[in-house]
């Protein structure tokens, strides 16, 4: 038991029990020992211990029952997060929480910094598409680094809550169940260049917004530590966007299905990080991928093998997603050949 935590009390059990005479010290094991029994037999002995143990004897045996609780019950942590860098300012992983969270499977989890990415908001009716597309065929047309499915929408296509490109709103409006807003690109140059806001915490106005590019969806768990996702029991793939004590916005997509409520305990317990995080649609619209360009130019080695195969979309199913978002470089890399006219810069 280190000194620090009971400051007053730098006695280890085995100096405890040498205090206690031998027939306290003999009442004060058998009474923790029956702390363990069931009710009734806990009663009958505390009858008998009240007559025979001294008070400072069982004061000292609920102090030895702690001690022992405490360096047999220790909580499991899952393993580091295992980052590589991907290009500047971005860093991937696959990580397994599994031990520490046995029902979260492995994370596909990328941490980008906002001050080097550009976040874009991507509506395929405002790109005037008849229709939504394939992840795949948003990495063609937008040519962005990264590209990830936004929040939900109704079964027009149409999305719930707010939506703004450069400013202008391509949804509806403000959704008041849902409190989470990924919000980039502000007005304002002295904010963030990219956020996770809590709308219960954080205000926004729709009339003059603080951000161009902005999504709206439900908070997983807040700056309190408060998860705010009930445990409903469904299960489903997930896309999750945080936001870090530094400003850093990691981008989490599960491999396999699980529930809101555990995803969020989880990263909550094990990334201490994270100062709060907010989901996008999942099922089967959860999705991302990353361009070829990038991928080719990260060497590829051994360690790579998950998380490339899954950056790169060739497992699963991808389905049509009327929403994306995009991230870019805010200035072309170094040596780069300057970007064409980008097929979502056509005239409307």
């Amino acid at each position: 038991m280190p000194p620090a935590k009971y400051p007053l009390m730098n006695l280890t059990p085995v100096s405890i029990l040498f205090i206690l005479s031998a027939r306290e010290a003999f009442h004060a094991a058998m009474f923790c020992y029956h702390q363990t029994r069931p009710r009734a037999s806990m009663i009958d002995y505390i009858r008998y211990a009240s007559r025979s143990l001294h008070p400072l004897g069982l004061v000292w045996a609920c102090l030895l029952s702690l001690c022992l609780e405490e360096g047999f019950h220790t909580t499991a942590s899952a393993e580091p997060v295992p980052w590589e860098r991907l290009t500047a300012g971005m860093h991937v992983a696959l990580w397994s929480p599994t031990e520490a969270c046995p029902q979260v499977p492995s994370l596909l989890m990328l941490q980008i910094d906002p001050e080097r990415y550009r976040f874009s908001i991507y509506q395929f009716r405002d790109e005037g598409l008849r229709a939504p597309i394939s992840i795949h065929d948003w990495q063609l047309r937008t040519d962005a680094y990264v590209l990830f499915n936004a929040g939900l929408f109704r079964e027009d296509y149409s999305y719930l809550g707010v939506l703004l490109k450069d400013g202008r709103s391509l949804g509806s409006k403000k959704h008041h169940s849902w409190q989470g807003l990924f919000a980039a690109e502000p007005t304002d140059g002295t904010l963030r260049k990219a956020r996770v806001l809590d709308l219960a915490f954080d205000g926004f106005t729709e009339d003059h917004p603080l951000y161009r590019e902005a999504a709206q969806s439900l908070m997983l768990f807040d700056r309190t530590g408060k998860l705010r996702v009930r445990d409903s029991g469904k299960r489903a793939f997930q896309t999750v966007v945080a936001e870090d004590g530094q400003g850093t916005i990691l981008l989490i997509k599960t491999v396999d299905v699980v529930s809101l409520h555990h995803l969020a305990d989880c990263l909550h317990r094990q990334l201490p990080t994270l100062q709060q995080a907010m989901a996008m649609d999942g099922g089967a619209s959860s999705d991302v991928i990353a361009s070829p360009d990038l991928l080719h130019a990260t060497q590829e080695t051994m360690s790579q093998a998950g998380w490339r195969s899954l950056l790169a979309g060739t497992t699963g199913v991808h389905i049509p997603l009327p929403t994306v978002i995009g991230i870019s470089p805010r200035t072309p890399a170094r040596g780069a050949a300057a970007p064409g006219p980008s097929p979502s810069a056509h005239a409307r």
